[in-house]
């Protein structure tokens, strides 16, 4: 990924644990690296193509001006969701935050704080099978949209299934969704679970009716193993209710412990 950098941008702030800090302000040191793809900008010499590096350092100028945060890690972290959302071009950011000669009664001449933060593409089982499965469904899409830090990129034709484990229950409506998500995969999980509970989702019988099922199913190419998460899904190479939707928008897309394309798992499952 090309980037774009811009180097010790001085922010005057109020921001510090202590109180004379929010009071009095002090200088704030900011650098970025901006990543995103210049390509189309310097075949076209287009600024439309790339991210105006004057916009940023305005915005940052600005972030920091407006809020006031106890710790430059909140400050840096708030800052970079917030660039990462006003900036559509921008896929990740890189941000220093330096406070200089910040109060620790010692002779230091610096403190910085520097994160990593950018978009993540995960794609989302969904299904239901009790009361008004459609609309559980479309409820369930637009509270991902309506998330902060989420876009919904593509959304699966419904598909009727059979339900999967051996209880006796109503036929299942099932799709998949790309989402571009700017939150880690358990916090993406916790807000799974919050649309679920919305949907009354109750967890009383294993495989057994629900109103809303929502599994993450990959997270870009991350393998992830906990005892609450585990990512890719564990039978989701199994399963053609999820296989059948998802390769209709990601095709392409490779299991990252199989290594073969969600097409080919599909074509494997559906003989």
């Amino acid at each position: 990924m090309d980037k774009i950098t811009i180097k010790n941008l001085e922010v005057f702030a109020n921001h510090g644990v202590f109180p004379e800090e929010n009071a009095l302000g002090q200088k704030f040191v900011l650098s970025a690296v901006l990543f995103t793809d210049t390509r189309m900008a310097g075949r076209t010499d287009a600024l439309e193509y790339s991210v105006h590096y004057g916009d940023v350092s305005q915005f940052m100028t600005e972030f920091m001006q407006k809020h006031t945060f106890r710790l430059i890690e909140a400050a840096a972290e708030q800052l970079a969701e917030a660039l990462l959302l006003a900036f559509p071009r921008l896929q990740a950011v890189r941000l220093e935050l330096k406070k200089p000669w910040a109060p620790v009664r010692l002779p230091l001449e610096t403190v910085s704080v520097e994160i990593e933060r950018g978009w993540h593409t995960a794609y989302i089982a969904l299904g239901s099978n009790m009361g008004d499965k459609k609309a559980w469904l479309d409820g369930a899409v637009q509270a991902l949209q309506d998330t902060r830090g989420c876009r919904v990129t593509a959304v699966a034709d419904y598909i009727v299934t059979k339900p999967y484990g051996g209880v006796e229950q109503d036929d299942f409506l099932n799709s998949a969704l790309e989402l571009q998500t700017l939150l880690t995969p358990q916090e993406l999980l916790s807000r799974l679970h919050e649309i679920e509970k919305d949907a009354k989702r109750e967890r009383i019988v294993h495989w057994g009716p629900r109103t809303l099922d929502l599994d993450i199913l990959l997270y870009d190419d991350r393998v992830i193993d906990m005892a609450e998460l585990t990512i890719p899904h564990k039978e989701m190479h199994l399963r053609d209710f999820v296989l059948v939707p998802l390769a209709q928008i990601a095709p392409h897309m490779r299991h990252p412990l199989l290594g073969k394309t969600i097409e080919e798992l599909k074509t494997e499952v559906v003989r």
